[in-house]
């Protein structure tokens, strides 16, 4: 078909035709030819003398002096060829122009047929291929469809893979080394110094594989060595990086170390623990992972085993034996010995280091208090330490916390150093006015230096306590006489005093806390045991965390376990919800250790069946042995009131739910009772009811919530009893008259479960 057949205007031709006229054929640029294996269009003898535009062929029409004419169009707008297949036609021998200066055109002169082979991209004078590309190829800038970012920029070979494997082998070199030298600044040196901030991830990841399928020193080094280098050396992003990596590849690594699920869980709750690895961590790679992979197993590990246990806190850092802990009077010692070196040298810079390598903020109130001291004792350098702690003040090495409680505590002994020196008063109102108008200390947060307050019991008589009540405790431990411990303190006539009762209840705890579990245990019972006012039990837990900063030296754990213990006197209904708000209300701040530990307390307190997890969270009973389970107790709860309902004795029934030891779960006691009297409509037990409740045994709460559970199950107890409801409403009606119950309880189910006072 020809183009004159109506698929071009005559006016487009015309301008088709003065191009051809107007351009040398030889000059053309070869960018601007037509493919190469552009297929010819037949040309037969009747259209030889006569110009169409879908001539094809690269051989120009010249005359007989060998030189072109006119050059064939279809050189210059490729755009308008005809499709690539299109067959070849046998042209005439007096069409082959053997002269022609383009004689080097790419056509083949051969007979062989170029159409495409079947399933080939073309044979020799075709198009070729769909995507085939060709060596002439070039993008042009004035071309509309023209995309700059085609353009064949030299690319540089990425380093990238080689650098990486560069890091790998000197990090594994680095982590060698310091499993062997336990240099932790060393280590820090050497890992910035090799420059790869993005590549921390593997560091991170190859120090806690190495450390896995190594003692247990080995993997505490790597803990704390993470926990140094956190945000310092290491980013935060690198960190969680490479604990991705380890979680993802904890197939592999239970090939070589067969318990290697439990100590990276170890690893994980410990990062957690340290702050260096969010606890969202846990859920986000739970959702990435594969359900059947190890790594599933870790997180859920880490967070059942390991981080929601009680006391996870304490238990992780202990895992692998932990640092030592370091006394009160070894700190008091170093920082003797470096303020004595800082008054012979007088280098403020080492000062400073040295506090801070002590790493005990919380007790450097004894640091200003030792300065203080040595002010008075050594006049003439008074300037020089002065100066000093002004210095740490404005660093905020030291902060006015703590500066103020070291002046409190000065203040409070200064009659006994007055001893030593005369003017001490004088001389510490000069000091205390001095710091003030420097502007680094907060005078009004200062106890009055001329006033003393009178104390309630003889200092003597205090000492003497002391020394008894550590004697009557430590003895308890080794023998769990509970009655003993009450003889002798109602023999010493100790037990009516008020400040006696919590000094005893503080030494109490105290001592438990830097024991076993077995000795916590025994003083949550024997504190349960003994007939303290709640009062004083009050006085004695605020006194426990006015000296908690101090008493955390030799317990680091505190926190946790003051929590517990106070959790554990709400269970056992030794202290009522409510003081936990009077406890509070004598705390100093929201960051202060009594606010954590009161906001830890209620936290265990509102879970749900915190009474169960507090009572066993030490083992259960006052020995070694692991609580009973709810079965069990439940178990032993029926058959001691079946014994009773079948004649057994009044006594020998209340001292069988005494001996339980379980308070929290007298609720049960009162369910069951009042179901067996609703089944057999015999009120025996409601006797028993009713002599618990009168002495003491059953709470009103655990009334009230036995009551409770018995509403909620009236529905399934239709089925044995068609008239429960009506009996139910009666006893309840029968409770609010006696007293057992808030007269806005309803018969009907009831709302919001309530544990130890806390909605859960």
């Amino acid at each position: 078909m020809e183009f004159s057949d109506g698929f071009v205007s005559e006016e487009h031709r015309e301008m088709l035709k003065s191009a051809a006229e107007s351009i040398d054929p030889i000059s053309v640029s070869p960018i601007e030819v037509t493919s190469p294996r552009s297929p010819k269009t037949p040309r037969g003898k009747s259209n030889s003398n006569k110009w169409s535009p879908v001539e094809h062929s690269r051989h120009s029409q010249s005359g007989r002096d060998g030189h072109p004419n006119k050059l064939d169009p279809i050189c210059v707008s490729p755009v308008e060829v005809t499709s690539p297949r299109s067959p070849r036609t046998p042209r005439d021998k007096s069409n082959s122009n053997k002269g022609s200066p383009v004689k080097h055109s790419r056509h083949s002169h051969s007979g062989r047929d170029g159409r495409p082979k079947k399933g080939g991209s073309g044979g020799k004078g075709t198009w070729g291929g769909l995507l085939a590309s060709e060596g002439g190829y070039y993008l042009d800038p004035n071309d509309p469809n023209y995309d700059s970012s085609e353009e064949n920029y030299p690319i540089t070979p990425s380093k990238t893979s080689a650098d990486l494997e560069e890091f790998k082998k000197k990090a594994t070199v680095i982590v060698e080394e310091y499993f062997a030298t336990d240099d932790i600044m060393s280590t820090a040196n050497e890992l910035r110094d090799l420059g790869c901030p993005s590549f921390h991830y593997y560091f991170v990841k190859k120090l806690v594989s190495i450390a896995m399928d190594r003692h247990d020193k080995e993997k505490e080094m790597a803990a704390v060595l993470l926990s140094a280098l956190y945000a310092e050396i290491i980013n935060p992003p690198q960190v969680y990086k490479g604990f991705c990596k380890l979680v993802e590849s904890s197939d592999d690594l239970s090939v070589d170390i067969p318990d290697a699920v439990d100590v990276l869980a170890v690893f994980i709750a410990r990062a957690v623990v340290d702050d260096i690895l969010p606890p969202a961590f846990l859920t986000k790679q739970m959702a990435s992972l594969p359900k059947d992979s190890k790594g599933i197993e870790v997180i859920r590990r880490a967070e059942k085993s390991y981080l929601s246990a009680p006391l996870h806190a304490e238990t992780i850092l202990r895992r692998w034996g932990g640092s030592k802990s370091t006394t009160v009077e070894e700190v008091k010692n170093k920082i003797n010995n470096l303020l004595i070196e800082y008054i012979a040298s007088g280098d403020k810079a080492e000062a400073c280091r040295c506090i801070k390598d002590l790493k005990v903020p919380f007790f450097h109130h004894e640091i200003v208090k030792r300065v203080l001291i040595l002010a008075m004792e050594r006049q003439t350098a008074e300037a020089l330490i002065l100066d000093f702690l002004k210095v740490a003040s404005e660093e905020g090495l030291i902060n006015a916390s703590q500066i103020s409680k070291g002046f409190n505590r000065l203040i409070d002994t200064i009659d006994d150093l007055s001893l030593d020196i005369p003017n001490a008063r004088d001389l510490l109102q000069s000091l205390i006015s001095k710091a003030a108008s420097e502007g680094w200390l907060c005078a009004s947060s200062l106890k009055s230096l001329y006033f003393r307050r009178e104390k309630q019991v003889e200092d003597s008589t205090i000492k003497l306590f002391k020394t008894k009540a550590t004697s009557i405790i430590q003895e308890y431990f080794l023998t769990g006489d509970i009655i003993e411990v009450t003889n002798s303190l109602e023999s010493e006539n100790l037990s009516s005093s008020t400040p006696l009762n919590a000094i005893f209840i503080k030494k109490l705890i105290t001592l438990a806390m830097d024991r076993k579990n077995r000795e916590k245990e025994m003083a949550s019972v024997l504190l349960s045991s003994l007939c303290f006012p709640a009062e004083d039990i009050v006085t004695g837990f605020v006194m426990l965390i006015e000296s908690a900063e101090d008493t955390a030296l030799d317990i680091p754990a505190i926190v946790e376990d003051l929590a517990m213990f106070l959790a554990r006197t709400v269970v056992d209904e030794v202290l009522a919800p409510l003081h936990l708000d009077e406890i509070g209300n004598q705390c100093e701040g929201q960051d202060s250790i009594g606010s954590k530990v009161l906001q830890l307390a209620r936290s265990l307190l509102g879970a749900r069946l915190s009474g169960e997890r507090i009572l066993r969270c030490w083992g259960g009973g006052g020995s070694n042995k692991t609580g009973w389970e709810i079965d069990d107790v439940k178990d032993k709860i029926g058959k001691l009131l079946e014994e009773y309902d079948s004649g057994g004795d009044l006594r020998e029934a209340c001292r069988c739910i005494k001996e339980l030891g379980m308070p929290f779960f007298h609720h049960e006691v009162v369910k069951k009772a009042l179901v067996t009297v609703m089944e057999k409509k015999n009120e025996r037990l409601w006797g028993l009811l009713e002599e618990c409740y009168s002495v003491g045994l059953i709470t009103p709460n655990q009334m009230m919530k036995g009551f409770g559970r018995v509403a909620d199950s009236v529905d399934d107890l239709v089925l044995d009893v068609p008239d429960v409801e009506k009996q139910f409403a009666v006893y309840v009606e029968r409770a609010k008259k006696e007293g057992w119950l808030d007269p806005s309880f309803s018969a009907g189910k009831s709302g919001c479960a309530v544990e130890n006072g806390f909605c859960s």
